[in-house]
């Protein structure tokens, strides 16, 4: 921060605003040593949703936990794939932090922790968990594993974040096996060792098509605008994937909004047809008619209109960029941009004019 007063962001205040340990975030996420970083509340509100974030998902965990319940401790040959998943990339994780702090590279460590705790932990594997749970079906619980990882990253987290972890930690302590109450604080327990396995491929394999599945069924959804109460059909071809992806239809269901999802194994031909539309994914295809998530006439009205404006669109900057005294006065930087636009709105109609073909 600047020495000269006024013009920077009063710590004091940013403390009371966002809290300490967003404040920390915000001063060392991403950061390298020698670079300058734009202290804005923008990012101070990413350290402020991300302490949130470790809190809903620390009181999810311990809410789930019933008095009844039998050991917390984890049993390896009762572990369902996304166990074996979430655990090879915390064994990941723990890896590659361990080995930028001990290189330095303290922004870069806090960085792809928050990545995992966010985008893995709390994103995927707690909303597959949350099904599990609801399901009565499901015999093996995964509550062992939601502790034994939440538990891990807050020791992670903790040099960067300490108070928040500290207080969450204390409360997660409580539900340890008795084997792992091993210290009254945080700050005096063991940081986390990579242990010496290898990394579980299978495991990510599968819960990582199944999320590249569920992502681009929202996709699809987010492009064509449909309402967030409307269920959409999903056609999977997995090929040698689709056993180990089959029982993961109701997961599919619940996180993408598609109903019915079926698997096939093998196609004859390429899935889906003139009113379909296919996602070709690494490890599987994903076909979504297009009457499941719009009406077809609607649509066609939606894209002829959208073509007519876009029409207009490039007849003006065309016109615009044959304009002598616009080409003589007007400065080189403008007239790049409004080149830009044009391509753009060319790319765009061509991407319409196909859509509406598609459509028949």
């Amino acid at each position: 921060m600047s020495k000269v007063r006024g013009n920077v962001l009063n710590p004091l205040d940013t403390l009371e605003q966002y809290g300490t340990d967003a404040l920390r975030f915000a001063l060392s996420t991403g950061t390298a040593p020698g670079n300058d970083i734009k202290l804005t509340p923008a990012r101070l509100e990413a350290g402020r949703n991300f302490a949130n974030k470790l809190w809903n998902a620390t009181r999810f965990i311990i809410g789930s936990i019933k008095a009844d319940e039998a050991s917390l401790a984890i049993e390896p040959e009762r572990l369902a794939l996304e166990d074996r998943w979430i655990l090879s990339r915390l064994n990941r994780t723990v890896t590659s932090v361990s080995n930028l702090m001990t290189d330095f590279q303290f922004g870069e460590a806090q960085r792809q922790i928050y990545d995992f705790l966010w985008g893995e932990f709390c994103d995927w594997y707690i909303e597959i968990a949350k099904i599990r749970l609801r399901s009565a079906t499901d015999a093996h619980s995964p509550l062992p594993v939601l502790l034994h990882v939440m538990e891990t990253s807050l020791r992670l987290l903790h040099p960067f974040m300490p108070f928040i972890t500290e207080e969450l930690w204390q409360n997660l302590n409580r539900h340890l096996p008795q084997g792992r109450k091993t210290t009254e604080s945080i700050t005096i327990a063991r940081y986390p060792e990579a242990e010496k396995t290898a990394p579980d491929l299978v495991a990510e394999q599968v819960i990582e098509s199944l999320i590249e599945i569920i992502r681009s069924i929202r996709n699809v959804r987010a492009e064509h605008k449909v309402a967030s109460n409307k269920w959409i059909m999903a056609q999977i071809y997995a090929d040698e994937l689709m056993t180990t992806l089959t029982p993961y239809s109701q997961a599919i269901e619940a996180l993408a909004r598609a109903r019915p999802v079926t698997f096939h194994h093998r196609r004859q031909e390429r899935p889906g047809g003139k009113n379909t539309l296919v996602a070709v994914l690494k490890d599987a295809e994903v076909a979504i008619p297009m009457e499941s998530m719009v009406s077809l006439e609607a649509e066609r009205e939606r894209l002829k209109d959208a073509i007519v404006r876009g029409e207009a669109d490039i007849a003006k900057l065309e016109a615009r960029l044959k304009n002598k005294d616009f080409l003589s006065k007007a400065p080189a930087a403008v007239i790049g941009r409004e080149k830009s636009k044009l391509s753009t709105q060319k790319a765009r109609l061509k991407r319409l004019r196909e859509q509406l073909k598609k459509l028949g």
